[in-house]
């Protein structure tokens, strides 16, 4: 019987803030529903590797491309026989809404959004792979993971083959934002279900159902998503777990750590240690 292992690896840009690199291999793992407020950029390496979003279920082979949009949520886990080894770079929309813009002629492109998740595209796949090799091993300069990324946003622009700005949004949409907002002002504090619908002038149970619909997974299920994400940003800053664990509402720091690691494969203090290096 093969040995059942999982290992996961985190690297932060010394040049670009916030842009991180994630190296895995697993065997016996699974993530969680859940979404990154960033894009998420990665390659298959070995095995295969299965995933749900999108309303659809994906395999990845060795070689494809996956990409996540912000907020695009999304699980995760190995296919098959053999363990599952990929790279994940994750970016923050900052550093490319110019390079999109770029790309498509414009002065800037916050509203693009790539239409595919699994591609097969060896010249996104190399620039993929170039940024993630600077990042882990520490190499170059600001400019030259820059360059990277411009060659990244260049192809998606190339593959969408034209840039359409999203338009305005329907009303069910600005009301689903409108909730979205309220959570994000509140991460800190005990909302309620009742609190989120009423932010959003929704009955609760229209909102539950309107809500799932758009965001994949329950009003719940996004709160701790977004508080766990926003955790992260302090454990890379250098807070105590502990205290990020209270600061978010979490009943403990074992809650904290369930929670945690069901997102990013490790727990919060083996998440800060890897990203400090």
């Amino acid at each position: 019987m093969a040995k059942q292992f999982s290992r996961f690896d985190y690297f932060k840009s010394r040049h670009i803030p916030e842009l991180t690199v994630l190296q895995a291999a697993l065997s016996d793992f699974s993530y969680d529903r859940h979404a990154h407020e960033e894009y998420a950029f990665g390659v298959t390496l070995a095995g295969r590797q299965d995933f749900f979003s999108g309303g659809q279920f994906h395999r990845s082979s060795p070689g494809n491309v996956i990409q996540f949009n912000p907020e695009q949520v999304h699980d995760g886990h190995p296919g098959g026989d053999s363990a599952l080894g990929y790279v994940m770079t994750y970016v923050p929309s900052a550093h490319l809404e110019a390079l999109f813009g770029d790309a498509a002629g414009c002065k800037r492109a916050g509203g693009f959004r790539c239409g595919e998740t699994l591609m097969a595209d060896p010249e996104l796949r190399r620039a993929i792979l170039d940024l993630a090799h600077l990042v882990t091993h520490r190499l170059g300069t600001r400019i030259d993971q820059e360059h990277a990324l411009h060659r990244m946003a260049t192809r998606l622009v190339q593959r969408a083959g034209h840039y359409r700005p999203d338009g305005r949004p329907s009303r069910p949409d600005a009301l689903l934002l409108r909730a979205r907002d309220y959570i994000l002002a509140h991460l800190e504090d005990d909302v309620s279900l009742d609190d989120i619908s009423q932010a959003a002038h929704l009955s609760k149970y229209h909102f539950l159902r309107l809500f799932r619909q758009q965001f994949g997974i329950t009003p719940h299920q996004y709160v701790l998503n977004r508080r766990v994400n926003a955790a992260r940003s302090l454990l890379a800053a250098g807070a105590a777990p502990n205290q990020v664990a209270f600061r978010y509402g979490f009943t403990d720091l074992s809650h904290f750590n369930r929670r945690f690691k069901r997102i990013y494969g490790m727990t919060p203090l083996q998440y800060q240690r890897s990203v400090s290096r």
